[in-house]
């Protein structure tokens, strides 16, 4: 009975540095994917570990140091992933305030949870809030129809609503000068390109939410990864501001999305101000950063914050962004081995679309 404490001391710290290993593993298979997700409460979870580990054993010998060693290099790991999604990290754009006549170009985004029928929260966010642009996911026809209250406020409109989680609902104060409903991978998943006028600018807008490595709703990672990618590619070609949103469910700090940030030339405005929580509402333990705004280095950050729960799985997110001049100091450099990993990536993920 004595050694039962120290026996559950073992379990729990293999498990918690497997945990740490398996993302490590280059693998699409949801099993070695979905550990991307909580890094952050892994830390935690291995601090405890090495806290509880001079409590649980009065004469260590060379495997429990061993354990212990184990521990601490593991949470530095970790602490490494995600510090520059802290407070502490290295900002990627600069924060502003705008000129006292300069109109702000504010995106609310927010996965609404199909099945979630309190309409109202949404409603009443979207009317406290005005934001000059609305993206909606996973909506159907019902939550089209239930939005009308607040969305018949904005002239130009992209409506694709769908029944299987995957529909999308875009409004715009700004003038759309012209758009696209793509269907990049999956035939049953689309995706929108819209070109605003901002500012005496074009700002080409792309709204995504590809499909998450998990058992029910695709086995891997690969079509998301490649959706990812190949947007990035296409606002890399574009040249011009562009913003990348939407529910990408992938986490800032995945290796998908170093690939995306280097490949694309886009800046993530939330290095160095936090992880910006979205998923899961319900669930204070097990919240990660899924909802996520990218942007080109024409942008400066006026503001940007989750928002109060509307009953989703998702916390609706905020971003208020005025375009300055074009500052590309701390974009990401690709090697070539990168460059060739993207190509692959998004080969992949089209044929497995087509095979599909």
């Amino acid at each position: 009975m004595e050694n039962i404490p120290n026996c559950l001391y073992w379990i729990t710290s293999v498990l918690a540095i497997l945990s740490m290993l398996i993302p490590t593993i280059r693998h699409n298979y949801w099993v070695f994917r979905v550990f991307d997700y909580p890094r952050f409460q892994k830390f935690i979870i291995l601090l405890i570990l090495i806290v509880a580990w001079f409590f649980t054993f009065e004469n260590p010998n060379i495997y429990e140091y061993i354990i212990l060693t184990a521990e601490v290099i593991s949470a530095g790991y970790l602490f490494y992933i995600i510090f520059p999604y802290t407070d502490y990290g290295k900002t990627m754009i600069d924060k502003i305030q705008p000129n006292p006549d300069e109109k702000v170009l504010d995106i609310l985004v927010c996965n609404v949870y199909q099945h979630n029928r309190n309409y109202q929260k949404l409603i009443d966010l979207v009317k406290e809030e005005n934001p000059s642009v609305l993206f909606f996911l996973e909506t159907d026809e019902e939550w089209q129809n239930a939005l009308k209250t607040v969305t018949k406020n904005y002239e130009y409109k992209i409506e694709v609503p769908l029944a299987n989680t995957y529909g999308l609902l875009f409004y715009s104060h700004f003038p759309v000068k012209n758009y696209e409903v793509n269907y990049l991978i999956d035939d049953d998943i689309p995706s929108i390109v819209a070109d605003l006028e901002y500012n005496n600018q074009t700002v080409r807008l792309f709204g995504i939410h590809p499909t998450p490595p998990v058992p029910q709703e695709n086995p891997e990672s690969t079509e998301r990864d490649a959706e990812i990618l190949l947007v990035g590619e296409k606002a890399e070609e574009f040249g011009k501001p562009a913003i990348v949103f939407g529910d990408l469910n992938d986490v800032a700090w995945s290796r998908t999305t170093k690939l995306f940030l280097k490949s694309s030339g886009m800046l993530d405005p939330r290095r160095g101000r936090g992880m910006f929580n979205t998923f899961h509402a319900k669930y204070w333990f097990l919240r990660w950063p899924l909802d996520h705004f990218f942007v080109s280095p024409h942008f400066r950050l006026v503001d940007m914050k989750v928002m109060k729960s509307v009953d989703s799985d998702h916390f609706p997110i905020w971003i208020s962004l005025v375009i300055r001049n074009e500052d590309t100091e701390n974009q990401l450099e690709i090697s070539e081995e990168e460059e060739a990993e993207v190509d692959e990536k998004i080969e992949e993920g089209i044929e497995k679309g087509d095979a599909n």
